[in-house]
């Protein structure tokens, strides 16, 4: 990840983390959302999910961009209200480093 990337990550996390706790869901999106219970996030995080397939499978680049910023920003959300950070998504990334994806996920099974 280039720098610019875990700037803009971590810009992203204390933002969320500033709305979540401020809780003014009239005020914030992020709020709102997470005033709608953990379910809800998790939906509109797969929601966007399946929107950045659809923009992958029509080969729409612009699209795509959009679409996996959107996925980015929901699960920062759902991460944020379960109280976990980029930095734990990173130091399992960094955990699996030089593992075969096949080794890796035979060991969780």
């Amino acid at each position: 990840m280039s720098k610019a990337m875990g700037e803009t990550l971590g810009r992203l996390e204390a933002v969320i983390h500033d709305r979540l706790a401020a809780g003014e869901a009239e005020a914030s999106y992020v709020a709102s959302l997470a005033a709608k219970g953990r379910g809800k996030i998790a939906q509109k995080l797969g929601e966007e999910a399946v929107e950045a397939v659809i923009a992958a499978v029509s080969e729409d680049d612009p699209a795509l961009i959009g679409e996996a910023s959107d996925l980015v920003f929901h699960l920062s959300i759902l991460l944020a209200e379960r109280g976990l950070t980029w930095d734990a998504i990173a130091a399992e990334l960094d955990r699996r480093h030089g593992t075969s994806g096949h080794t890796e996920k035979a060991a969780r099974a």
